[in-house]
């Protein structure tokens, strides 16, 4: 059972900006943490930003300084704010959450052009 959508994904040129959205539940978008994954071909799937249950951020190497994330408790999303993309920012990105972290969504593709 799919229980977080993700979208906002799309095809942007290096320095544009992106915003995704993951829609969850109330609980589990307001309840615990939600985290954004990303994954390139061939490649592993990297951790790149969290939200606590409490609202703290926390970013990964590839996020920090231009990357956002976010909540809206009132419409139950989770929002990672991409700014200054760069062709190494191409990839699946997915969102993670629930009481035991173990709720994936299908993930929105990213894809920036050089």
């Amino acid at each position: 059972q799919v229980q977080l959508v993700e979208s906002g994904g799309g095809l942007v040129q290096a320095g544009e900006s992106l915003r995704l959205s993951c829609v969850g539940s109330a609980t589990i978008i307001n309840n615990y943490t939600v985290a954004w994954y990303r994954q390139a071909p061939g490649q592993q799937r990297d951790l790149v930003a969290l939200i606590s249950s409490g609202g703290v951020p926390n970013y990964w190497d590839s996020a920090k300084g231009r990357f956002k994330i976010s909540r809206d408790g009132t419409k139950n999303t989770v929002y990672l704010e991409m700014n200054r993309l760069q062709p190494a920012d191409t990839a699946l990105y997915i969102c993670r959450g629930g009481r035991y972290f173990d709720s994936w969504g299908q993930g929105t593709q990213v894809t920036v052009s050089s």
